[in-house]
């Protein structure tokens, strides 16, 4: 069976676990995501795009 679901709502479900079980602060929380807003805005954004597809790309493999 194969599940599909967006990177935001792993990092979310991670970001929901820190807050919960490592005792992260919500307000750190929304400083780390208000940073890469931010990021995605500056000549690195094509490099972290690609470099997250590419992770993406390795953890999933080919099905072939």
């Amino acid at each position: 069976m194969t599940i599909s679901l967006p990177l935001v709502v792993v990092l979310g479900l991670f970001a929901w676990g820190a807050v919960k079980f490592l005792g992260v602060r919500a307000w750190v929380v929304v400083l780390v995501a208000l940073f890469g807003f931010w990021l995605s805005h500056t000549f690195l954004a094509p490099a972290i795009e690609s470099g997250t597809r590419s992770g993406v790309g390795v953890v999933n493999g080919s099905h072939d």
